[in-house]
């Protein structure tokens, strides 16, 4: 089974322009949600600071992913995307 593991960090100024608009992070919860309802996000997990996530999608190839990583709102704060394809074991 195909995983896609989607590790972000977040720029230091782009923590600070989230912080300072109330509506943005309900807004990228918004994304968040509806592709675990649609089940290709297997697993979201954010720092405790919040300047990092991890993502898992199934379901999905890399080239959706990283289309769908795009339209987040979180996404021109961002200061590093990792992709990487998995097979998961168990």
């Amino acid at each position: 089974m195909t995983r896609i593991l989607v590790l972000i960090s977040l720029s230091d100024s782009g923590i600070e322009t989230i912080k300072s608009t109330p509506g943005l992070p309900q807004q990228e919860m918004e994304f968040v949600n509806r592709w675990k309802q649609e089940n290709v996000l297997e697993s979201f997990f954010i720092s405790v600071s919040k300047k990092e996530a991890v993502l898992i999608f199934q379901e999905v190839d890399e080239a959706r992913t990283r289309e769908m990583i795009e339209t987040l709102p979180y996404f021109p704060y961002m200061e590093k995307i990792d992709y990487h394809v998995l097979n998961k074991q168990f």
